[in-house]
Parts: C-alpha cells; sequence; structure tokens
C-alpha cells in the first residue's frame, strides 16, 4: 500500500475547506457533504471556526483510494491548513511533514499575496504541488485566463490535466516543463506515466485542475491523480520521526507526529537527538490516528503515517526524533507586540501559566515575562490571532483578559565581524570564551560553530559553550532588541583543571557576546531591523496618485503600478509594518469601501526611522544589569571586575584572530602581508596535531627523526665544550628551508576523496581531472605556491611518464611500473632539502614516509575545506574590486 501525506492551502476564502470536505465525500469517508456557511464542515470542530467560518488550526482526516489498472491502493492523510495570513505559521509547520500538496487558487479572485508567500513557502521545503482552481461555476472565472496567470506567476510547469484537454496540446505543454519529457515526445512517443511522476516529484510539473468543490466538480480527476501520479518517499531504516504540532485534548497533550523511518510501536521509548537544547526520553503511551474529532488507536506507526502521540511532554513543533534531524528555523516570524492587561486582582503568575500552555501549541505565539516590571508581553502575527488567543484564555482557562496597544517587534544584527571575550574568575571559579560573531544571511537567525582547537579548549567544554548560545535569546545593545541573522564561532577559550564549573562558562559565553556587540556597537557596526510587508494595493484608478504618495511617505518601495481590469489599477511593493498600521482604514475611507490592502509578511529588513526607534526605546546596555559586558577577574584573591572595553588587552589566552588589541575592530584593515601570512599560518595549524601522532608511529618503527635544522655535525654538548676551549669556533645552524613552498597532491586520491569529483569521476574521468587542475590553479595562484599533481599511470603499458604545464601549475604522469606514492616520496626527499614541501594524500603508509622525509602531510578532506576556505577568499576580493558595488 502506499501511503501519502497531503496538504490542502489555499488564500483565505478560496474554498479550501470545502474542497477537503469534497475529497473525503467522494471517497467514501463522509455520508453528507458539510459547508462552512453552514457550519458543519468536517474538518472545521473547533467553536471558534465555525463561528468565523475560517480555519485557525490543521485538520488531519483519513481515507483510501483503492486499486484500479492505473495506480495501486493509495493510503492518504488529509491535513487541512489555516488559510488566513495571521495563522500562516501553523500552514509553514505542516509543510515540513507533507508529500504533496493541493494549492487551492479561486477561480475568480486568481492568484493572491497571500498565495505567493504560500508558493514560497512550498519550494523553500521542496514539496510537489498539485493546484486545484476552484469556484469556475461563478461569473468572471475564465479557464484560460487563470492559467495564463499561474504560469507567469508560477512558471511553464504550470500543466492542464484535465480530462478534456486535447493531447497535442497537453504534450506540448509537458514539453515546456521539463527536458526529459521533452526528449522522449520529440523522439515521437507519449511520454511514460512513471516520467510524469518523476517530474512532478522533482518540481517540474506542476498539475492544474479545474472545477467547483461546492458542486463536486473536478474532485474524481483530482482524486485519480493522487493515485496515480504520486510515489511514496523512500524511507529511511532506522526510526526517525518529525514533530509537526503540538495540540492538547481533553487535558492530554498530544504530539503530532509523521514517521519517516522504521516503525514506531506502543510503549517504544523516544528520545530526542544527542543534540537537541533539552534531551529527554519518555515513553509514548498511545498512538492516534485522528479523523476529524474522532480517532482509533494502533499499535505501531510505519513511514509515512500520521500519528498524535500521548505521554510525551518535552516535544516541541519542528522536532527531530531518532535518525530524523530537526527542521529548518521558520520563516514567517512574529511581528507585533501586545502587553497583557489583567483585571484587578488576577495573579498574573495563573495568566501566565495559561499562556505557557498555548504557547507550547503555536511557537508563534511568543510570551515574554518582565519580572522587574511584572508584566507579560506578547509577539504575535496579527489582530485575528490575538481576537482568536483571547477567546481560547476565556473558554478553555475561565481567564478574562485584555491586551493595550501592540508594538513593533525589532531585532539587531551587525554589519561587521568582531570578535567578542569574555571571562570570569571570581575566587575559584574560571573561564574564560573568545567569539567571533560575524553577520549571516538575512532571515538566517543565530547560527553556532566551533573553529577551537582542542588543545586549547577540550570538547566537553566547548560543547558546552554551544549549549549556552543556544539557550537565550541574546539582547542587543540599541535598543535591547533580540540578536539575529548572526553567526558565533567559537575561536578560543580556557579551563581551570580545578576550580572551572558549568555556570563559569555560561557566564563567560554571555559576557563575550555582550562584549563583542558593545565593540562592534562602538564603530558603528550594529544595525537595528525591522519587520516588512509585501503590499498589494487593488484601488480605482483615480486614487491611484493619492496610493502612491502616502506609500512614499510611509518609507515604503513601490513597483511601476498596473492597469488590472477597466477603471482598476493595482499597486505592488514593500513598506514597513510600523508604517502601515492603521493604514486599511484610510484606504477603505478614501476610495470609499473600493479599495483593498493585502498585506503579507515578507521578513525583517533594515529599520526605516532607526534614530527615532532607538531615542523612544531609551535603553542603555549600561544599565542592563541582567545582560552585562563587563567580565570578572581575579587579583589578589578576589574578584574585580573590568569594564568591557578593557577586556581584550587583560584576556588569558589569544584567539588568534588578530583582535585583541583594546582598540582592535575600529574599521581599519589588516594589511595584505599581514593577512597572508596568518593565511599561511592557518593552512599548517590544522594538521600538527594529526603529524605527532604520525611522527610517533614513524619513530616507533624507523627511529628518532632528524630534523633538516638541526646540525648534522653537531657533537654531544661536551664534545662542543671542549672544541670552545681549544679556540675552534661555533659551528653555525643551517637556515630553515627557503624559498617558494612545493605543493603535491595525489591526484586520484583527491578525485576519489573528494564527493564532488567523485561523481564526475564516475561518468567521466578525464572531466574530473581537467576540473581537479582547474581548482589546483586557482589555489597556486592566490597562495603563490608551486603545485604539483601527480597522476598514476603504471599500469600503461610502456608508458614513459610524462611532465605537462597546466597554466600555472606541473601535471605529472608516471611512467611504466612507478606508482605516484613512488613518485611523490622521491620529488618530497629531493624537494625537501631546500624547500618547505606539503603533500596531499589520505593515504596511511604514505604519510608517514612523508614525515620521515621532512615533508607535512595533509588529508584529501583537510585540504578540501582549505581550498573552499581560499575559494571564497577569492570571491571577497574579486567583490570588493568591483567598482559598482
Amino acid at each position: 500500500m502506499k501511503r501519502l501525506v497531503i496538504g490542502v492551502l489555499a488564500h483565505v476564502d478560496s474554498g479550501k475547506t470545502t474542497l477537503s470536505e469534497a475529497l473525503l465525500f467522494r471517497a467514501g469517508v463522509l455520508r453528507k457533504l458539510g459547508r462552512v456557511d453552514h457550519r458543519d464542515a468536517f474538518l472545521d470542530t473547533d467553536a471558534l471556526e465555525r463561528a468565523r467560518g475560517i480555519t485557525i488550526f490543521a485538520k488531519q482526516a483519513a481515507f483510501v483510494l483503492p486499486a484500479d489498472d492505473h495506480g495501486p491502493e493509495t493510503s492518504v492523510t488529509l491535513l487541512d491548513t489555516p488559510g488566513h495570513v495571521d495563522f500562516s505559521a501553523e500552514a509553514e509547520r505542516t509543510l515540513q511533514v507533507l508529500d504533496y500538496a493541493i494549492l487551492v487558487i479561486s477561480g475568480t479572485d486568481g492568484v493572491q499575496a497571500h498565495t505567493l508567500t504560500l508558493w514560497r513557502l512550498l519550494a523553500r521545503y521542496h514539496v510537489p504541488t498539485l493546484i486545484f482552481i476552484n469556484k469556475m461555476d461563478l461569473p468572471g472565472a475564465d479557464r484560460a485566463v487563470r492559467l495564463r496567470e499561474l504560469r507567469g506567476r508560477f512558471g511553464d510547469g504550470c500543466v492542464d490535466f484535465g480530462p478534456d484537454v486535447d493531447k497535442g496540446t497537453f504534450h506540448e505543454a509537458l514539453a515546456m516543463a521539463s527536458e526529459p519529457l521533452m526528449e522522449e515526445i520529440l523522439a515521437g512517443g507519449t511520454p511514460e506515466t512513471a516520467d510524469i511522476v518523476t517530474a512532478i516529484a522533482r518540481r517540474q510539473v506542476f498539475p492544474c485542475f479545474f472545477g467547483a468543490a461546492l458542486r463536486l466538480e473536478g474532485i474524481d480527476p483530482l482524486l485519480d491523480a493522487l493515485r496515480t501520479l504520486t510515489r511514496q518517499r523512500e524511507a529511511m531504516e532506522e526510526f526517525g520521526a518529525r514533530v509537526f504540532k503540538i495540540s492538547t485534548d481533553e487535558n492530554t497533550r498530544l504530539t503530532w507526529l509523521k514517521v519517516t523511518g522504521g516503525v514506531l510501536k506502543v510503549k517504544d521509548m523516544l528520545q530526542s537527538r544527542p543534540d537537541a537544547p533539552k534531551p529527554f526520553c519518555e515513553k509514548a503511551d498511545q498512538l492516534r490516528v485522528y479523523s476529524g474529532t474522532k480517532y482509533r488507536l494502533i499499535s505501531q506507526a510505519e513511514p509515512g503515517d500520521v500519528v498524535a502521540v500521548t505521554g510525551l511532554t518535552m516535544t516541541y513543533p519542528g522536532q527531530g526524533l531518532g535518525a530524523q534531524p530537526d527542521a529548518e528555523l521558520p520563516v514567517l516570524e512574529p511581528v507585533l507586540n501586545y502587553k497583557v492587561e489583567l483585571p484587578v486582582g488576577t495573579d498574573p503568575h495563573t495568566v501566565l501559566k495559561a499562556l505557557r500552555t498555548l504557547e507550547d501549541e503555536d511557537p508563534m505565539l511568543r510570551v515574554v515575562w518582565n519580572d522587574a516590571l511584572g508584566e507579560i508581553h506578547l509577539q504575535l502575527m496579527g489582530e485575528v490571532q490575538l481576537e482568536v488567543l483571547q477567546s481560547l484564555l476565556q473558554s478553555r482557562f475561565g481567564l478574562e483578559v485584555a491586551f493595550g496597544e501592540g508594538g513593533i517587534l525589532y531585532k539587531e544584527t551587525i554589519t561587521a565581524p568582531v570578535e567578542g571575550v569574555g571571562h570570569y574568575e571570581p575566587l575559584r571559579h574560571y573561564a574564560e570564551v573568545h567569539l567571533l560573531l560575524e553577520p549571516g544571511p538575512r532571515g538566517s537567525g543565530l547560527q553556532f560553530a566551533a573553529a577551537c582547537r582542542p588543545d586549547t579548549l577540550d570538547g566537553n567544554w566547548q560543547r558546552l559553550v554551544l549549549t549556552h548560545l543556544a539557550e537565550r535569546t541574546h539582547p542587543g545593545v540599541l535598543t535591547g532588541a533580540p540578536l539575529t541573522d548572526v553567526k558565533i564561532t567559537l575561536t578560543a577559550g580556557k579551563a581551570h583543571l580545578k576550580h572551572t564549573e558549568g555556570g563559569d562558562f555560561r557566564q563567560a559565553t554571555y559576557r563575550a557576546v555582550r562584549q563583542g556587540l558593545r565593540t562592534a556597537a562602538r564603530a558603528g557596526r550594529v544595525q537595528l531591523l525591522e519587520p516588512w510587508y509585501s503590499v498589494r494595493l487593488e484601488l480605482p484608478a483615480d486614487c491611484l496618485g493619492r496610493a502612491m504618495t502616502d506609500l512614499q511617505r510611509l518609507g515604503g518601495e513601490m513597483d511601476a503600478p498596473q492597469q488590472e481590469a477597466e477603471g482598476t489599477a493595482v499597486l505592488c511593493g514593500t513598506a514597513p509594518v510600523a508604517a502601515l498600521r492603521g493604514y486599511a482604514r484610510e484606504v477603505a475611507a478614501y476610495t470609499r469601501g473600493a479599495g483593498r490592502l493585502i498585506c503579507t509578511p515578507q521578513g525583517y529588513a533594515p529599520c526605516h526611522n532607526p534614530e527615532e526607534v532607538i531615542a523612544a526605546a531609551g535603553y542603555d546596555p549600561d544599565a542592563d544589569i541582567d545582560n552585562p559586558a563587563d567580565s570578572v577577574f581575579c587579583s589578589h584573591g578576589a574578584g574585580v571586575l573590568v569594564k568591557w572595553d578593557e577586556v581584550p588587552a587583560r584576556a588569558h589566552v589569544s584567539s588568534g584572530l588578530g583582535r585583541n588589541a583594546p582598540d582592535a575592530n575600529t574599521g581599519e584593515e589588516e594589511d595584505a602581508e599581514s593577512g597572508s601570512a596568518r593565511r599561511r599560518a592557518d593552512a599548517y595549524r590544522g594538521t600538527l596535531a594529526q603529524d605527532k601522532e604520525l611522527l610517533a608511529i614513524f619513530e616507533r618503527t624507523y627511529g628518532p627523526v632528524r630534523r633538516r635544522t638541526d646540525n648534522p655535525n653537531a657533537r654531544r654538548s661536551a664534545d662542543l665544550d671542549a672544541r670552545r676551549a681549544m679556540g675552534h669556533p661555533r659551528t653555525p645552524a643551517p637556515t630553515p628551508p627557503a624559498g617558494p613552498e612545493y605543493l603535491l597532491v595525489d591526484g586520484y586520491n583527491v578525485i576519489f576523496g573528494w564527493p564532488e569529483l567523485h561523481r564526475l569521476a564516475d561518468a567521466d574521468l578525464d572531466a574530473a581531472r581537467r576540473k581537479l587542475q582547474d581548482v589546483l590553479c586557482n589555489y597556486a595562484g592566490y597562495r603563490r605556491c608551486k603545485v604539483i599533481v601527480v597522476f598514476d599511470a603504471y599500469r600503461v603499458r610502456g608508458g614513459a611518464g610524462s611532465v605537462e604545464k597546466y597554466h600555472n601549475i606541473h601535471v605529472v604522469y608516471t611512467r611504466e611500473a612507478e606508482t605516484a606514492d613512488m613518485y611523490i616520496e622521491k620529488t618530497t626527499h629531493e624537494l625537501g632539502r631546500k624547500h618547505r614541501v606539503r603533500v596531499v594524500s589520505s593515504d596511511g603508509t604514505e604519510q608517514i614516509i612523508i614525515l620521515g622525509n621532512g615533508g607535512l602531510r595533509v588529508s584529501a578532506a583537510a585540504f578540501e575545506k582549505e581550498v573552499r576556505a581560499v575559494e571564497a577568499e577569492i570571491r571577497e576580493f574579486v567583490a570588493g574590486q568591483d567598482p559598482a558595488r
């Protein structure tokens, strides 16, 4: 049996829930077709949903499509998602577990603002999509117009799969959507169904169906497509599952998850991944399969099944269990902030506990408790979500609350790299942390990494620092807003063998982040961000001038206006959320109700009025005693507080970033010569620890290695003293190797050690060789070293060997009966007398011999990372030289 999880998504009022009802009715699950306007829809089970006529919570239903001549028996789990933009986070979480999606579009309204947001999310999560154009029975619904619009908005992959479509037109549309299908059609044949299924799964083809769900028109072709044009995703062998929703049913906490591998049985112990913020191991008490409000208990769930599990108390949406990794961070984020106003005599902690329960169910609800003021603040997506939250508090918890005037949720980021240093050393405590803070891509959130050598800071302490970085929201230093879009890398640290405890590194880590932000702010490298909307304004043409003036006054950016229908204009662009609050009422006023403002969250961008916002916030980072930037050092047996700008000069270890001077990070760049020297040092540093281990193996086997920097004619110290007493001059030590650095590369070892080149070699070995040579040319030109790449030719009969010059590198093909290892060993021995030599090879025996010849070895994997770093530096250099930037 084929198992599929299919989600239904749409802009609000497109008929999404009606389509879900029609699918369930035609599949035999429902005996009566429910309607949203009659408040008896099968999947709108909540009283709030029926009262408002919109979907607020994602719901599940299950049905089976019997096998026929065209497809196997198919078990479908249907997930109906909210369509209102305020609850789009619920829809985004559901996308993480979908095999396919049905995107519903109104035949009269066409592609709307939120439809485009859903389309971008479907592309981000790589969900194959079928499109159902609904309400085709209403006046103004034109099939040709809608199909032309879909292709203009979503691309040529939108193909009409209706049963009455001309065969030639159908094949032509398929050929335009997929090159493999084009080749198959041009060959004179009809494309195989399996090839069409593959194109749909790769998001090259998007089948389009037209109909009217309320009249059950077009439903059967859509059900047939779910059976014949889909395939189940390949499952993992070991157990894995993805959590996508948390809810409560009769005071029972439910964890909704999709099994992606293995089998989940009742009473199995479920545990989080080892890198989870809060690891746990809990028992799955029940496995429930819901269909509407009813459910049935099952004993085990297989890959592709969606179940609600009881007994789990520490799960969260987006979490991966078993072998399944956590989901990506969501794109949609709350943008508004409201203060909770409590009735007189109400205990705030009682309300806080209820809100924490709702926050657990909806991650887009952020509850913030201000302990100093005793206030509760909520971060939300919009005003409709606020009204629903107010109703939930009253119905579920019996709490009557109100909300104060909402504010904008700002964020902060940095615009250039900076080092942060934190030191915590009161009496009998010790920890020091060095962090590199770098600006990340917009919308990336906070990312954490470690580039600290284990001989500097033990791996256990490094993992603890990364845990402390991820366990909290780090406030900025402009307004105290959350920090975002920053990559934080642990570069160095120090612990004490006796006095260091886990809490010490927490203090040092927090202070290091804060000290780096204060340093960046002093150099003007901290930026305030605010949420922006993607705006679509539909209004009478005679009001266009007023609208353009308003958006420009509000700080928005506009595209050229478009004429949609006679007398109607459309204005699209972006604008700050703060500026658009209440503007919808203005639009309705000056257009006399004929205008419509559609706002879709676009994400965060630089604030349009940062000076005003910062002044209004009145935030003083020195007065924020909960987030200190200063460090604590020990002096004369007591802890001494050191101001943040003096900390780098008193640090006990160096991060190697060259930013420990008190006046570092003020905008001056290191000169090219020192930067080049640092990069060369970094290239060798990563292999020294491994070389020590290999050197020990070599010396146990062949005896001690005599370094080339040693004097080969030196005697013991007693003999030297005697020679000096007799008047003999002291023999000078030879100078270290000079001249250019040589890099010897075992070509085939690298090709089959790099995944990218390995895949290329499987198809064309010559192409892989050329690719490696091109990479080495760039590397040699940037690092200014002499590169010799050696390819094995010892099996070539009669081969005399050859040495060719390819641009700025030398390419060697060994002669018959000579391996690349033999050639590299001989060359290393000859060059190592006068030059510094590095050898790229992952062959263990060869590495030991190279050490004996005085060379320094680099594994293929380590060299790949080094090459990628060089390529990144080249791109930065080229971008910096571009006069247009």
